[in-house]
């Protein structure tokens, strides 16, 4: 069944806060988008006018998701007569979305303006790092967290800035058609799948993504390219372009494994992957990159017992 999706389209909006998210949610093929704004045409951020839009509708149906991306002056732009309407209309929302009838999703700066419209308070949220002591200020009520790509807290959803709108995305793909589905769109966009939170339902490749260091990104990158590969934490630190006892710092702090740790559940799901396609068990784990079945047995059952999902073999 298609999920109706609508986007608040201002004046000075983020052209990739508002593309990104939906090109990513069309490509899944299960959402109707709509463009939605107190006036029918909006400047874009790259001068880009868009036209033809809908009216802000006075009821949602049950389900629907509303999108505020961000814009590229929120000084300026969330204080026009549109922002300002956009901002009562907002917040006549509150009550369908504490319900539940309507999923909220801001994008960097948007998370300002639903903040000012009273939507954010008593909710985890995000925003973009240069507005972030902004959002603190002008919504005291909400929780404003740090270093997050992005935030669900009941039915809002909250990102960091322009692309993490697309890692948002693809998180309420995943989370209404599968993880499966995400995995193809994000394929199909040439982009990283990040999750916020860590699902032990879902594979090393999608946990432990919610963070924004670059050097630990670029170690998980490179052991994630060639798992079933004996990566010595010197040679992964080198790739990562820093010291080995740096990235043993980098990895505890952000993901709170050892690199060691990610190397071996990247293992795990790779002799998994091979059990499902036939493979027996001593082939499965010597294409993972284990010396034997026995080694891969053993290290199912270390991560089962700190309840890590890990797929018994037999």
């Amino acid at each position: 069944m298609q999920r109706d999706v609508y986007f608040l389209t201002l004046p000075g909006v983020m052209a990739l806060d508002l593309t990104g998210p939906a090109e990513t949610l069309r490509l899944a093929g299960q959402f109707t988008l709509h463009y939605i704004s107190p006036q029918p045409e909006a400047m874009t951020s790259t001068g880009l006018v868009i036209g033809h839009l809908q009216p802000l509708p006075e009821k949602f149906a049950a389900g629907s998701i509303l999108v505020v991306p961000g814009v590229t002056d929120s000084t300026i732009y969330y204080d026009t007569p549109e922002a300002l309407t956009a901002r009562l209309w907002l917040s006549q929302q509150q009550e369908a979305i504490e319900h539940g009838e309507i999923t909220l999703v801001c994008v960097c700066s948007g998370s300002l303006l639903a903040g000012r419209a009273g939507l954010l308070d008593g909710y985890q949220c995000t925003t973009h790092h240069n507005v972030i002591e902004r959002l603190r200020q002008q919504a005291p009520g909400a929780l404003v967290r740090e270093n997050r790509i992005f935030v669900e807290d009941r039915f809002v959803l909250t990102s960091a800035g322009i692309t993490a709108g697309i890692d948002v995305a693809l998180h309420l793909i995943a989370r209404d058609l599968g993880p499966q589905a995400a995995l193809e769109v994000a394929r199909e966009m040439v982009v990283y799948f990040r999750r916020a939170g860590d699902d032990p339902q879902l594979s090393p490749w999608l946990r432990y993504r919610n963070h924004l260091h670059p050097a630990v990104h670029r170690a998980q990158n490179v052991m994630a390219a060639e798992p079933e590969s004996s990566w010595q934490i010197e040679d992964v630190a080198t790739r990562a372009h820093v010291s080995s006892r740096h990235l043993t710092r980098l990895f505890r702090e952000h993901l709170g494994i050892s690199v060691r740790e990610y190397h071996e559940q990247l293992r795990l799901a790779v002799a998994q992957q091979r059990l499902q396609q036939g493979l027996g068990v001593e082939q499965a784990a010597l294409a993972a990159g284990f010396t034997s079945s026995r080694q891969l047995r053993r290290a199912q059952l270390r991560w089962q017992l700190v309840g890590v999902s890990a797929s018994p073999v037999s």
